[in-house]
């Protein structure tokens, strides 16, 4: 925890003494992995669709913003533990970490929900814990996981420190994101969206930039999950993740 502090500290600094900031890494996180599938679908996995996803928005970036340096969390089906995903973004100084994963229902309750949801970091609300349980559960998969992060739990007093020190300089920046990406979605793809919501999903805690967790769509609703492992749907998905950064990047830079 003190370590992320301070990394965000220097960083702040840095960026204080720059004369003119810029946007130059992007870090992409296929969500899940390996030994953790994610939600399932009635015939996928939302590991394999968020890795389809990371990929097409990895090619995309180089082919239209070469300038940019581009880093996968994870580029084959193996598993990576959150806090190394965050780290990985923090080491290379990433400037936005998006975070990709489908949607599932929760069991018992049908699969009639569609849509994307973008998720950010921030103080969490009761009705809305459900959904970062269910992000947060890959912990419980990896090894000596209280050990890694710090007994975490969002009760805990040193978790809002933190939670307050990224949010000072990073939560509007990564609501803008959000945002600007609902739009694409929205917009110019006719997607239904539940908007951007601020919950307690834990790989965006540890990261030290604006971050943003984009749940696709719900892969357990028979036509979503069509959509969700069609080309042309996540050719769309990657689209307006690009299209995002680039409103963002140019938003972020003449302020």
């Amino acid at each position: 925890m003190f370590a992320l502090l301070l990394l965000i500290s220097c960083r702040l600094m840095a960026q204080d003494e720059q004369p003119a900031f810029k946007f130059k890494t992007v870090v992409i996180d296929a969500g899940h992995g390996g030994k953790d599938p994610g939600a399932h679908g009635s015939y996928s996995l939302e590991k394999n669709v968020a890795l389809a996803i990371a990929k097409k928005v990895d090619r995309l970036i180089k082919d239209e913003l070469p300038e940019i340096n581009v880093i996968m969390t994870r580029s084959t089906d193996k598993f990576i533990e959150l806090n190394r995903r965050s780290e990985i973004a923090n080491e290379n100084q990433a400037n936005l970490f998006i975070s990709i994963h489908c949607n599932s229902s929760p069991p018992g309750t049908g699969a009639e929900n569609k849509g994307v949801m973008l998720l950010v970091y921030g103080f969490h609300r009761k009705d809305e814990q459900l959904e970062a349980l269910r992000e947060n559960s890959s912990i419980y998969i990896e090894k000596d996981y209280q050990k890694n992060y710090d007994g975490y739990s969002e009760s805990n007093p040193t978790a809002l420190i933190v939670l307050n020190t990224f949010m000072a300089k990073y939560r509007k920046q990564s609501i803008l994101f959000g945002e600007l990406l609902n739009k694409e979605f929205v917009e110019v793809d006719g997607r239904r969206s539940h908007g951007v919501k601020e919950q307690g999903v834990l790989v965006l805690a540890h990261s030290g930039m604006p971050a943003v967790l984009v749940e696709t769509g719900y892969i357990n609703n028979l036509g979503e999950e069509k959509y969700l492992n069609s080309e042309s749907g996540q050719e769309a998905i990657a689209t307006a993740i690009v299209k995002a950064i680039k409103a963002y990047r140019k938003q972020i830079n003449t302020k």
